[in-house]
């Protein structure tokens, strides 16, 4: 039960920040959000506040947030379509009965003629039978559409994605992946703070049980000072040395509680990724608490760990990782299952590094992610004129198809892995 709090928690916790984002930038520039969704299918639990429809839905793949004008709107009226007026007590259209007329008994029916629900907010229509005369309504710029009951606002084309600039827009589908990195950084923070920062000094804080290390006479606390004679000042160095000479006895001199003690390790011989063979002697490096070393160690390890998800995409797109080595949410949940025993410290960062990688992989330019909606703002911005948003539509959908079929072949890898 651990394993599912956990990620429930994780997962929720990714996708609200990410969408959150790209909420709080619509918003901040106008946009209409219609809907802050997590998760994709079959509505769990909703709630409206300040424009915004806020889902809980039942497929954990993701979430969204739906932006007036992103899609075609959703209700198109049509002359010659019968619908119902409610009016606010300023004469204005409020309400936009579009069926079941009948439970509005005070609605005002009308014929369409013309309607523009974007720029002139005006419906013209004529009173069924009664041709003679042309009604003209002004349209409430917070109007709602009432169709199966359920209340949708209109957009007026300022509120819409489109009618913002380049860098709105822009900035808007950035927010997500953005929000996805700082949350690493906070997270980095948090654990830094919580248990300290990797000291800089080749200081030992464990030592592994039946490790090369310890069949030495390696103890925690201790400092390695020389190698074969050689000072180290640091861990990266120690780790180099020792990294470099699997199956050799190395000469080691350490301080330990003010005195110096002389050992030799033999590291032991371990294959690593790529059939690298590199040494190993079984220890933990020390931490040390520092505020200014707390801030430095969020954002180094936020840049490292995207350095490697950046490198092993890379490998991915030039064949040398196959579609087997990538795993969905089944994967994941594994995955969390096994950071879970090691303690809550590990799995926050393997939270972190999750947010990096969603951040990282909502950027490739690939149509439906926002990596593909940046890279048509951005061919927006160089031609001068926006793309057939009929065409650019087709690609997303194709591009979302695609990766929906992408997830259930690295699901099914996972499930085998599994069993």
């Amino acid at each position: 039960m651990t394993t599912v709090i956990a990620f429930i928690f994780m997962f929720g916790l990714l996708v609200f920040i990410h969408e959150f984002g790209h909420l709080i930038f619509a918003k901040r520039a106008g946009m209409l959000a219609r809907e802050f969704a997590i998760g994709f299918g079959p509505k769990v639990f909703s709630f409206t506040k300040n424009e915004t429809v806020y889902t809980i839905r039942l497929l954990p793949i993701g979430g969204y947030v739906r932006v007036a004008g992103d899609d075609p709107e959703i209700i198109e009226l049509k002359p010659g379509q019968h619908i119902g007026l409610e009016f606010n007590p300023e004469g204005n259209v409020q309400k936009i009965i579009v069926n079941h007329k009948s439970k509005h008994p005070d609605a005002r029916v009308i014929e369409v003629e013309r309607a523009d629900l974007d720029h002139q907010l005006v419906i013209e229509g004529y009173e069924p039978d009664e041709e003679d005369e042309k009604l003209r309504f002004s349209v409430d710029r917070k109007a709602s559409f009432v169709m199966d009951e359920e209340e949708t606002q209109i957009a007026p084309f300022d509120r819409q994605f489109a009618s913002k600039s380049t860098g709105k827009r822009a900035m808007q589908l950035f927010a997500g992946p953005m929000m996805n990195f700082l949350l690493a950084i906070v997270i980095f923070f948090i654990v830094g703070f919580v248990q300290g920062v990797p000291s800089d000094k080749a200081s030992i804080a464990g030592v592994v049980p039946e490790s090369p290390a310890e069949h030495a006479g390696l103890q925690e606390g201790d400092k390695i000072v020389r190698i074969e004679g050689n000072a180290i000042s640091s861990w990266d160095e120690f780790t180099q040395i020792v990294r470099d000479n699997p199956d050799e006895a190395l000469d080691m001199t350490v301080e330990r509680n003010g005195s110096t003690e002389s050992l030799t390790i033999t590291p032991d011989k371990v294959e690593a990724a790529q059939g690298i063979t590199i040494g190993q002697v079984g220890v933990q490096r020390g931490f040390e608490k520092s505020f200014a070393g707390t801030i430095q160690y969020g954002f180094e390890r936020t840049y490292e760990t995207t350095k490697l998800i950046l490198t092993n995409l890379g490998m991915l797109v030039t064949g040398q990782y196959s579609i087997e080595m990538l795993s969905g949410p089944v994967g994941i949940y594994d995955a969390t299952d096994q950071v879970v025993q090691d303690g809550f410290m590990t799995f926050l960062m393997w939270t972190a590094i999750l947010s990096i990688n969603l951040g990282i992989v909502n950027l490739v330019p690939v149509p439906a992610l926002d990596g593909g909606r940046l890279l048509f703002v951005g061919i927006e911005a160089i031609r001068g004129k926006p793309i057939d948003p009929q065409k650019e539509g087709i690609v997303h959908f194709i591009g979302f198809a695609l990766l929906m079929l992408l997830m259930i072949v690295v699901t099914w890898n996972d499930i085998q892995r599994l069993f």
